[in-house]
């Protein structure tokens, strides 16, 4: 029997730190084939999201996926990221969070049985803001364009 991953349930409980504080959380992650994000919001190879709930919708953090729909633009986006792709929550307001490794997943791993694959355009080196100014997912700050200011604690 293999023993379940930590790290849904860290994501999960920096989330909830963040709305019990009345912080911004901010989730980064990787972006492959895996994961589905509106085209063009990528920068990179990554993302990062507003999570709180008044940006998200249908916001559910599960063990091997995190699902929501969010606003970008102005056009509702329904988004998929599989949390082996995700490196970093934390509080926007403060920069306080945890830093994860990026794990490499094969496809057959990152597919659950009987799950269709995640087919999803991607675009890279795209601004992150959006177009009609009202926050989306990605907050539409200068915080989130400038990335995470987390620490590294040993």
């Amino acid at each position: 029997m293999t023993t379940a991953s930590t790290k849904p349930y860290f994501i999960r409980a920096i989330h909830q730190w963040c709305i019990d504080q009345g912080f911004t959380p901010y989730l980064a992650a990787v972006v492959d084939r895996n994961t589905r994000v509106p085209p063009g919001s990528a920068r990179d190879g990554q993302i990062v999201l507003n999570l709180s709930y008044d940006a998200t919708h249908e916001l559910s953090i599960g063990n091997d996926l995190i699902t929501f729909q969010a606003r970008f633009g102005g056009v509702a986006h329904s988004l998929a990221i599989p949390v082996a792709n995700v490196i970093a929550i934390y509080a926007r307001e403060n920069g306080q969070g945890m830093a994860f490794e990026p794990e490499v997943v094969t496809a057959a791993e990152a597919e659950p049985k009987g799950a269709e694959p995640i087919d999803a355009p991607q675009a890279d080196g795209v601004d992150l803001s959006p177009d009609d100014g009202s926050g989306g997912a990605t907050g539409g700050s200068t915080a989130s364009r400038r990335g995470a200011h987390l620490k590294v604690v040993k």
